[in-house]
């Protein structure tokens, strides 16, 4: 905790990466606009506008607080709509694999049900791949020790699980399992999981412009210190108190944005994916548990046999 503390501090008076270099002639420019103005007030003309004291310094750093938990709430939204849009595709990819593929020997249903938990074990991947976490037990018991051994070395595991997918369609398709417009849709849906994959990482490795951050942590600092020199005369006593809950608000608003621009974390506010992962894998002992009537070829020659043709 000390340390975040004083990471923070750090950051808010960090020069590397702010835009102090790209600012200061304005700045000091406007330097000497305002001795220019305080001279003109000194001989008495009205420039005096006290409304600008409270209204200028409340709009700018409103704007920057409002675009900063904006943009870190999109962030959120959008891990979301990925996340929901992998159990859909999830849900769909078993249900075309469960019923559309043929079962011609004993083995090919224990095959399916390893792809079924594959699929699960795709989402699993991701989960730690997104938080920067190797494979786990978790994930073993989902794809079996020998893939588990070989995601060890593998960098992107939910990609190398998306080829084992991939492959066993291929492989049922050559065996004439799956007809051509089946493996198609299957295959779009899988693409569908591998593109939220890639929006998660999108997501994960596009962090806040340093900059911004720098830049409205120093607002906030400057701010909140010249506020008691605001209310001191008006307030006496109570602009300690008055200067705390402004800067409880403020600092309040700035650590949401911190808190949800990286959803995919343990934090409370992050996106719940050890639930969304437990759902998916409720969802696929559901759909094992069911017992399709799956098309076979003795059955396509049995129903070829029997047909009659209304014309005849």
């Amino acid at each position: 905790m000390a340390m975040k503390k004083i990471y923070w501090l750090k950051l808010a008076f960090q020069l590397k990466g702010s835009v102090v270099s790209a600012i200061y002639k304005k700045v000091i420019a406007y330097g000497f606009f305002g001795i220019f103005v305080s001279l003109l007030y000194d001989l008495k003309l009205p420039v005096s506008q006290p409304i600008f004291e409270s209204v200028i310094p409340s709009i700018v750093l409103g704007l920057l607080l409002v675009f900063r938990t904006n943009t870190a709430y999109d962030r959120f939204w959008e891990g979301r709509k990925c996340w929901g849009s992998m159990v859909n595709d999830t849900r769909n990819l078993a249900r075309q694999i469960w019923v559309s593929i043929d079962e011609i020997k004993p083995e090919d249903k224990e095959n399916k049900i390893a792809v079924l938990y594959l699929l699960v074990g795709f989402s699993v991947a991701t989960k730690l791949h997104l938080r920067g976490e190797p494979v786990n037990s978790e994930l073993e018991e989902l794809i079996g020790p020998f893939r588990y051994l070989k995601l060890k070395t593998i960098n992107n595991p939910p990609l190398n699980i998306a080829f084992w997918i991939g492959d066993y369609l291929q492989k049922q398709y050559k065996r004439n399992c799956l007809n051509n417009y089946q493996l198609i849709a299957i295959q779009e849906l899988l693409n569908n999981l591998v593109n939220n994959l890639g929006a998660c990482e999108r997501i994960l490795k596009t962090p806040i412009p340093l900059a911004y951050a720098i830049h409205l942590k120093q607002l906030l600092l400057l701010y909140c210190f010249l506020l008691p020199f605001q209310l001191v005369e008006s307030l006496g006593w109570w602009a300690g108190l008055i200067t705390a809950l402004v800067s409880f608000t403020l600092f309040g608003i700035e650590a949401i944005g911190l808190e949800i621009e990286n959803p995919f974390g343990y934090d409370a506010n992050d996106l719940p994916l050890e639930t969304i992962c437990n759902t998916m894998k409720r969802n696929i002992n559901d759909l094992i548990n069911f017992t399709p009537h799956v098309r076979s070829h003795q059955d396509d020659l049995t129903n070829s046999d029997n047909f009659t043709n209304p014309l005849n």
